[in-house]
């Protein structure tokens, strides 16, 4: 990302991690591509759940980390959530990566992006949660300008 911009947040629980995902979840438009990066246990399906739903799709989000792709409906857009943590290679899973980039009606959140970063686009939002306590997390977001549309100004 060229000309990136970054916002930052402090969540004291999960609850404060939903209610982010959830906000930015109300914006999307379809087309976004959201990396999430953070230790295990960090927040990373909190977020996902709380995007979810304020997308406004009434299903039940859990972590793909076994089944590595989740898919979610919501009345105008689907969200396909990714996690490439358990992969060395992807190897055709890929291939049903970049054929969600490219649908303007879809939103790819992924997870343990390593392997496929050369897939992921340079026009996408990266969402680092960091522990700083047990419940407290540091969020920082970097996006394309082109997805300024997702974070408060």
């Amino acid at each position: 990302m060229s000309t990136e911009k970054t916002w930052q947040m402090h969540s004291r629980s999960s609850e404060d991690t939903e209610a982010l995902g959830e906000r930015i979840g109300a914006r999307l438009k379809g087309g976004e591509v959201i990396e999430l990066v953070s230790d295990l246990g960090g927040g990373k399906t909190t977020f996902t759940r709380g995007l979810v739903r304020g997308a406004g799709s009434p299903d039940r989000v859990a972590s793909p980390t076994f089944t590595v792709v989740r898919q979610y409906d919501a009345p105008k857009l689907n969200i396909f959530h990714f996690d490439f943590y358990r992969l060395d290679d992807p190897g055709i899973i890929v291939d049903e990566l970049r054929e969600y980039l490219s649908d303007p009606w879809t939103v790819v959140v992924v997870e343990c992006s390593d392997v496929v970063r050369e897939v992921l686009p340079k026009n996408r939002t990266t969402i680092t949660i960091s522990a700083v306590g047990e419940t407290e997390r540091a969020i920082d977001c970097t996006f394309s300008p082109k997805f300024s549309y997702l974070f408060p100004h």
